[in-house]
C-alpha cells in the first residue's frame, strides 16, 4: 500500500468537511443564494461585453415572481388548514342531530320515529317501501300517500309484520310491539303512470354520533349512529327536530 503524505503547504487547499455547512434549503436556490450569484455574475463579467440591463432586470423579475408563488402556496396551504379547522369546529354543533343523506339502510333507534324522503322525477300511482332485516327477510311494508313528483316523505315506527317477528324482542314473555334498535335494510319501488315501475333511491334522516377528520386530513367525516363514516358534502339536508 502507498502512503501519500500530505505537503504542509498544501493543507489549506483542501476541503475541510468538518466545517461544512448544513444543507438546511435541501437544494433549493433562496433569495439570498440569487443575489449572491448575481454580484458573483456581475464581478466576473467580461468588461468588453458587460451584461445587459434588460436580461439582469428579467433575471430578476424571474426570480421575484418564482419566489412569490412558493410564498403564495404556502399561504394558501395554511388558509385551507384553517378552513378545515372551522369546517370541524362547525360541524361538531352536528352531534345529536339528525342529518339526510342518500342510503339503502334506514336506522331505528327505539326511541324516535325513523324518517326519510323519496324523490320522484314523474307521476307515479304507487309508491311502495320495504324494510327487511339483516338476513333479507321482509319485516315491514307500507305505501306512501298520494306521492307526487318531487319530494316524499315517509316515516316508520318500528312496528312489524307477523312475518317480522323475529327481529321482535320479548319483553315479559310477549313479543314488543317494535322491532329491536338496529340498522335495516330500505328498498323503495315506484310504479308510475306510464305503466313502468322501477327501484329507486331514498334518503334518511340518520343521528350524528361524532365529527372526525378524513384519513388523508382533508375533509370532514360525519359519523352517523348505525351507518357509519360519511361526508360533510353528502349531507343533504340538516334537521333540528
Amino acid at each position: 500500500m502507498t502512503t501519500v503524505n500530505k505537503n504542509p503547504a498544501l493543507d489549506g487547499m483542501y476541503w475541510d468537511n468538518s466545517n461544512k455547512v448544513p444543507d438546511k434549503n435541501n437544494g433549493a436556490l433562496t433569495q439570498s443564494d440569487f443575489f449572491a450569484l448575481l454580484t458573483q455574475q456581475l464581478a466576473y463579467q467580461d468588461p468588453t461585453k458587460p451584461v445587459e440591463n434588460d436580461q439582469m432586470i428579467a433575471q430578476m423579475t424571474n426570480f421575484t415572481m418564482a419566489d412569490g408563488i412558493s410564498q403564495l402556496n404556502k399561504n394558501f396551504s395554511g388558509l385551507a388548514e384553517s378552513m378545515t379547522s372551522n369546517q370541524a369546529l362547525q360541524a361538531s354543533s352536528l352531534v345529536g342531530r339528525s342529518v339526510l343523506t342518500k342510503s339503502d339502510q334506514i336506522v331505528f333507534t327505539g326511541d324516535t320515529l325513523a324518517r326519510g324522503t323519496i324523490e320522484l322525477d314523474k307521476p307515479a300511482t304507487m309508491l311502495r317501501v320495504m324494510i327487511e332485516n339483516d338476513k333479507g327477510e321482509l319485516i315491514q311494508s307500507f305505501s306512501v300517500e298520494n306521492p307526487n313528483v318531487g319530494r316524499n316523505t315517509f316515516i316508520w315506527d318500528g312496528t312489524y309484520l307477523p312475518s317480522g317477528e323475529s327481529s321482535a324482542d320479548e319483553v315479559d314473555g310477549e313479543l314488543a310491539e317494535r322491532v329491536r334498535a338496529g340498522t335495516y335494510k330500505l328498498k323503495v319501488e315506484a310504479s308510475y303512470s306510464d305503466g313502468t315501475s322501477a327501484s329507486i333511491p331514498a334518503n334518511v334522516y340518520t343521528p350524528v354520533g361524532s365529527v372526525s377528520m378524513n384519513s388523508n386530513g382533508k375533509g370532514i367525516l360525519l359519523n352517523l349512529l348505525g351507518l357509519g363514516p360519511v361526508k360533510l358534502g353528502d349531507v343533504l339536508e340538516v334537521s333540528y327536530s
